[in-house]
């Protein structure tokens, strides 16, 4: 069983109780651990049963009124209709549950494809060398000694050993917003010492014992209750995962209810008109739930789920991963994509390009003390991953000399520098490196050489290159030396943040970022697709601008962040200068603008931005906690992977846009003619049973739709589910389809006159069922017709034309008709089908 450190306990004693050491782990020893242990998962719920999936389908606003309707009829005895209803209701429920099952099984093959992995120290043998390792989180045991860096989620309950400048968002735990600053003290006061699973690492980097794993941390406390100091009101598992209700759902979800509020009114309206009109009252109950039933498209959460599905599983046979399958119709509606510069449209790797003074001449001493503060940085604090820029400076550097390291910060999102405390001969210095602005305000510089260092540091970023501002200062008046001594080396700062002021500016060093050789091609085809795309950095101006230029992306004015409008947010394409928060701003003013808005970042800095956004993208290399958070994972950073799932997720829109505009205006002009006729003619237009028949034929027939590909103009453009559209186009074909229906009422009141109701109930159904296969291969965007689709229709024309031929005519009522009167019919259809082409012509090339 895993132990939980007392408050009180130091360092050793820690790693004495858990029978470890600093340097980690034997490999042999682990196993052992994870045997006894188990795996470091937090226990969750099983998987839905299929009765517990049922369950859940019938909950549904459309299940639930039809087993509304359904229990109406039962209680008049009308058991046929009842009967059909239930029918229809256990369809559609059990392909809803198992196309769920699938989606559920292949999204979470897919999120094991980016678990999150740590960094891990582990010996072969007793006596050998530590080798850090990066394994799966759930294979961590306590014991095991982890290293952390910016981003990466905290693995398991852990013991601070070492802590570099060290911040934690640990809001989904105690609910405070803030990052809270740990340190690694020997002798704690309270939990600054202890790190919770769940918990994320927001600057800094640590060394730390994992002392607690899977169902014995704090974080798998919390589904049982409020973790101990939880603030009150905390709801850590609603929290937890939690994202907005997409604009899609928001939309499905509000024409859901007009419909479910249509079939509320129909049956009482039927039945009112039918007592007035024509003297009859419950009488036609059967026949007005029938109509309420025929307004239903009971496929939609199949069709809607099955779309979604393909799409994910098409996009990762790509390389793309969907976490939240909802976010395939958000992806297809993106207008605006927003991302960093660095390491999206440039390479990963930066060279080293010059050292110049304050004054722009060539000096190696800024390439020295850059290279001294990540020397130190990168032994000291010991991230995880070496800072790319860090690694480009120690490569072109010149000899270092006899410099010790003392103390060092990494560099944080927050501040913009890094900092180093070391010893150069006799002299303890404090060596800053960092944002040009950020170093300049801990400068004791004049003004005029603040200006002149400005210049050249824009006369520097102009020209393209990537600049950092190179400070150092005697640590005597910084109280570094003092910090370190007192043991408050790991506080937030690191080192003493408050007086560090009166630095003296070293100079500049500067490198060059190589674009990325597929990103201007993948820039186009996101433009041709109607996605402008948006360059928010923290990097100076001239050095953004210089990168759009070569990849053909017109910059225009570049924009500062300090300042920046909500207009002027949308007008820029490059916003230079942003901090993570300012990141997250711009994004937040460009949704309250009526966009659709995608981020794509990779480092922790971009997470605030990525959550304000409607979807959040990222590469599979990127950051823990920014994989954690993004719905879409790339499998590199290439960009053309961007306008794949783009296209993938407007097909997935217009592939259920298409099923409720064929579904809905066919089922509502049904249901106008037949009550209109129901009026009109001395007897019932049609059966109820005879209604929900057809109704379940063209909602199986209709699952074809969710195999469509939706022609080129669905993908040239961003396409959005807009529900008052839908509705317009529902009402307008769905009028003229009732229009066709009286036209054949008054084709077979002529045939067979008003008193042979079996061949006048007969022609109806065969002509609807007729119609409804035209509708689904003629309201659709493109004209091209795929297999799924010409076999559905095809099957569904022949049980329309066979029904009444088949050993289920006589329960349906159904005769045989004359062949003059299918040639009526047949007449009625062609001339339908004219209109329909005449009609949508001119729609055809739109969403």
């Amino acid at each position: 069983m895993a132990w939980a450190p007392e408050a009180a306990d130091t360092p050793l004693r820690v790693l004495r109780r858990l029978e470890t050491g600093p340097r980690g782990l034997v490999t042999t020893d682990a196993e052992a651990r994870l045997l006894d242990h188990g795996e470091n998962v937090v226990p969750s719920r099983q998987p839905p049963t299929l009765p517990r999936r049922l369950l859940r389908s019938v909950r549904d606003p459309f299940t639930l009124v039809l087993l509304g309707l359904g229990l109406v009829s039962a209680l008049i005895a009308s058991w046929a209709t009842a009967g059909v209803i239930v029918l229809l209701v256990a369809v559609s429920c059990l392909l809803r549950s198992n196309g769920e099952h699938r989606a559920d099984r292949s999204t979470a093959a897919l999120r094991r494809l980016v678990a999150t992995t740590t960094t891990v120290r582990r010996r072969a043998t007793k006596d050998a060398e530590p080798e850090e390792r990066e394994i799966p989180a759930d294979q961590l045991v306590p014991g095991d000694v982890i290293k952390l860096g910016p981003g990466d989620l905290v693995p398991a309950d852990a013991r601070l050993l070492r802590a570099n400048g060290l911040t934690v968002h640990q809001a989904q735990l105690t609910g405070e917003s803030a990052p809270v600053a740990k340190r690694a003290l020997d002798l704690p006061d309270g939990d600054e010492h202890l790190l919770w699973q769940g918990s994320s690492v927001a600057s800094g980097s640590a060394l730390a014992v994992v002392t607690a794993t899977g169902a014995a941390t704090r974080f798998a406390g919390a589904y049982a209750g409020p973790p101990p100091g939880a603030r009150s009101g905390s709801r850590i598992s609603r929290r937890r995962g939690a994202r907005r209700t997409s604009d899609f759902d928001r939309s499905v979800y509000g024409l859901s209810w007009v419909l479910v509020r249509g079939m509320l009114v129909i049956p009482p309206v039927a039945l009112v008109a039918n007592a007035v009109l024509r003297g009859k009252g419950l009488e036609a109950l059967p026949f007005a739930v029938a109509v309420a039933v025929g307004l239903t498209p009971e496929m939609l959460p199949v069709v809607v789920t099955t779309v979604l599905a393909r799409g994910a599983a098409l996009l990762a046979r790509r390389g793309v991963i969907v976490k939240r399958l909802s976010a395939l119709p958000d992806v297809g509606a993106i207008d605006v994509l927003c991302m960093d510069k660095t390491g999206t449209l440039t390479r990963d790797r930066p060279v080293l390009s010059g050292s110049v003074g304050p004054g722009g001449r060539p000096d190696p001493e800024p390439l020295r003390w850059a290279a001294v503060n990540g020397l130190v940085t990168l032994h000291l604090a010991d991230p995880p991953a070496p800072d790319p820029l860090d690694e480009a400076i120690l490569a072109g550097a010149p000899d270092l000399g006899e410099v010790e390291g003392l103390d060092a910060v990494p560099f944080d999102p927050l501040t913009r520098v890094s900092r180093a405390l070391v010893r150069d001969g006799e002299d303890v210095v404090v060596v800053v490196k960092g944002a040009v602005e950020a170093v300049l305000e801990r400068c004791a510089i004049g003004e005029r050489e603040r200006r002149r260092a400005n210049a050249t540091a824009a006369a520097l970023a102009r020209s393209g290159a990537r600049v950092l501002a190179v400070a150092r200062g005697a640590a005597s008046a910084q109280g570094g030396l003092d910090a370190v001594v007192r043991g408050v080396a790991s506080a937030p700062a690191g080192l003493d943040e408050a007086g560090e002021r009166g630095l003296t500016l070293v100079g500049f060093v500067t490198l060059a970022d190589e674009p990325s050789p597929d990103a201007a091609a993948a820039i186009a085809v996101l433009a041709r697709r109607g996605v402008k795309v948006k360059i928010l950095t923290g990097d100076h101006p001239g050095t953004a601008a210089r990168i759009c230029r070569e990849l053909g992306l017109e910059a225009g004015e570049v924009a500062d962040a300090a300042g920046l409008t909500a207009a002027g947010a949308e007008r820029a394409t490059v916003i230079a200068r942003c901090t993570p928060e300012q990141k997250a701003r711009v994004v937040r003013a460009l949704r309250a603008a009526g966009h659709t808005v995608g981020f794509l970042g990779d480092g922790v800095n971009d997470l605030p931005a990525m959550r304000a956004a409607d979807v959040g993208i990222c590469p599979r290399a990127a950051v823990d906690v920014t994989r954690e958070a993004a719905d879409i994972v790339l499998a590199g950073k290439d960009l053309s992977a961007i306008g794949q799932a783009v296209a993938v997720g407007r097909r997935s829109s217009g592939n259920i846009v298409t099923y409720l505009r064929i579904a809905l205006s066919s089922n509502l002009g049904n249901v106008i003619a037949m009550l209109v006729a129901g009026l009109a003619l001395p007897f019932l237009p049609m059966l109820p049973v005879q209604v929900l028949a057809q109704n379940l034929c063209f909602d199986a027939a209709q699952l074809a739709l969710a195999f469509e590909r939706p022609g080129p103009a669905v993908l040239r453009r961003p396409f959005r589910l807009r529900r008052q559209a839908v509705l317009r186009f529902i009402a307008g074909f769905g009028l003229v389809n009732a229009g066709v229906d009286l036209v054949t009422f008054a084709v077979l009141t002529r045939v067979h006159g008003t008193q042979d109701e079996s061949a006048f109930h007969t022609g109806w159904l065969v002509e609807n069922v007729l119609t409804q296969a035209a509708i689904m291969l003629l309201l659709r965007p493109v004209a091209r017709v795929s297999r799924p689709l010409g076999l559905a229709t095809g099957a569904l024309a022949a049980a329309g034309l066979l029904l009444p031929l088949s050993p289920l005519a006589p329960a349906l009522g159904l005769v045989a008709l004359p062949v003059t009167s299918l040639l009526w019919l047949l007449l009625v259809l062609a001339l339908y089908a004219g209109v329909l082409v005449a009609l949508t012509v001119r729609t055809r090339r739109k969403p």
